[in-house]
């Protein structure tokens, strides 16, 4: 055998595995994307009692594919006094940081690119805060002060809340001991536990800086206030105006994952240390088999014959994704797969549950102001997040060195931590009414101006 046919075939029995998930990654993210564009579109068109997309396909199963055409045949402007190179770069560093920023995440015990790296939520947070570089230089080479404007604010934004976020990973990693996502992980199926539940006050923290990290609403000041336009995207049209877009769906993805690993059990299933609950693990394939019957059931309905083909080409699908389920259950020969399958399953169900969160919000608490956004961070999310630090570890240690029961001791220091919180709303509520008093009192023109 030549040498460079060995060596090709030595490399690919190596690295096959991570070269096909990266390659899976690259190339189903967009679509993924898309899609869940369309469950934010439907979920909020049923909070606001309407229909939401329905003209693209069956219940408007199509419409990311008509957006994506869209998209690709749309006119591309490029300002005339625009840095041509940078304005040409900026979207792809966005895009690109939230994509190799999946390379260290495990969406399952058997699906992760970079297998067993040892700083893997370190690699995950480093990699995915460059992304600050491509809404900086989008908004400086569009030559706009609208975009520049915008891409600032963006910018204090992150930095303002990436800050609280890291505190409450680290609040994360205390309990896990260890920066190795699979380690986390395996640690809370050791300790049968979701670390959720030992610090809930860190995950409420990271949701909220994910949230403002992720430019969502009720934060999402940098693109949707109305003397900003359209905020660092203002020049941006067509396909690259669509990298933006999908950076910050692949960015949503990728908080949803880190808060999973660290706080609801990765892949693991609800209850997994507990043995009489087994019968969870006949609920994927249950729920795949509905869902196909469900689309058996409304293919007949579909007014045009290509929309009956389309719903039960789903129908097809979720009966193999049910069967695919549904093997490892029942035949003992395959159990071996079953870590790995429902594992998959078990992670992106929870990362979708996270998503969900996020449009539950955007559609329920109107938009703050850009002062109320960095008072947030900085004078309450940034101090209790040190404050739950030093509380977690005092817990840790009582329970480590003096035998205190983990759940009394991070109990008692939870509480601690949320009078804390208590106190600093309760000081920031005084501090603006003497803001107030100062300008007059209320009902004043000044008092009204602060307040307003």
């Amino acid at each position: 055998m030549p040498a460079a046919l060995q060596a090709t075939l030595e490399f690919l029995r190596a690295y096959a595995g991570p070269l096909i998930a990266s390659l899976v990654i690259v190339a189903v993210l967009p679509l993924i994307a898309g899609y869940v564009v369309l469950v934010e579109r439907k979920v909020m068109a049923d909070m606001q009692a309407r229909l939401g997309p329905m003209r693209v396909g069956p219940h408007g199963l199509l419409q990311p594919i008509a957006d994506a055409v869209k998209l690709l045949l749309k006119e591309d402007i490029i300002p005339e006094k625009a840095d041509f190179w940078i304005f040409w770069l900026a979207p792809l560093v966005s895009v690109t940081a939230a994509m190799l920023s999946m390379a260290a995440l495990a969406f399952g015990p058997a699906f992760q690119i970079a297998r067993d790296i040892n700083v893997g939520i370190l690699f995950v947070v480093g990699i995915s805060s460059l992304g600050i570089f491509g809404i900086v230089l989008g908004g400086w080479a569009s030559n706009s002060h609208y975009s520049l404007i915008g891409a600032l604010r963006s910018a204090a934004q992150l930095v303002s809340y990436e800050t609280a976020a890291g505190m409450a990973l680290v609040s994360g990693l205390l309990l896990g001991g260890s920066l190795q996502i699979r380690t986390i992980v395996e640690e809370q199926a050791r300790q049968g536990v979701w670390f959720i539940f030992l610090a809930p006050v860190a995950f409420f923290i990271y949701m909220v800086a994910s949230i403002a990290e992720t430019n969502r609403a009720p934060f999402d000041l940098p693109e949707a206030e109305s003397e900003l336009v359209a905020g660092y995207m203002t020049e941006y049209s067509g396909f690259r105006w669509s990298l933006y877009f999908l950076a910050e769906y692949a960015n949503m993805i990728v908080v949803a994952s880190v808060a999973t690993t660290l706080f609801l059990g990765g892949w693991m299933r609800p209850f997994a240390s507990v043995r009489w609950m087994g019968w969870v693990d006949f609920l994927p394939p249950l729920l795949a088999l509905g869902v196909a019957g469900y689309c058996v059931y409304r293919a007949p309905r579909q007014p045009v014959p290509v929309q009956k083909l389309v719903m039960l080409g789903v129908a097809g699908l979720c009966a193999l994704v049910a069967l695919l389920l549904a093997v490892p259950l029942l035949l003992p020969a395959a159990f071996f797969l079953k870590a790995g399958i429902h594992g998959a399953f078990w992670f992106v169900a929870k990362v979708g549950a996270y998503i969900f969160v996020f449009m539950w919000l955007r559609f329920t608490l109107p938009r703050y102001r850009f002062d109320q956004l960095m008072r947030l961070g900085w004078y309450f999310l940034i101090p209790v997040s040190i404050v739950n630090v030093m509380a977690l570890g005092v817990g840790l240690v009582l329970h480590w060195q003096y035998r205190v029961n983990l759940w009394l001791a991070l109990g008692g220091t939870t509480l601690l931590t949320l009078l804390i919180a208590l106190w600093l709303v309760w000081a920031d509520r005084k501090r603006e009414a003497e803001a107030l008093q100062a300008r007059g009192g209320p009902g004043t023109p000044a008092a009204d101006s602060y307040a307003g």
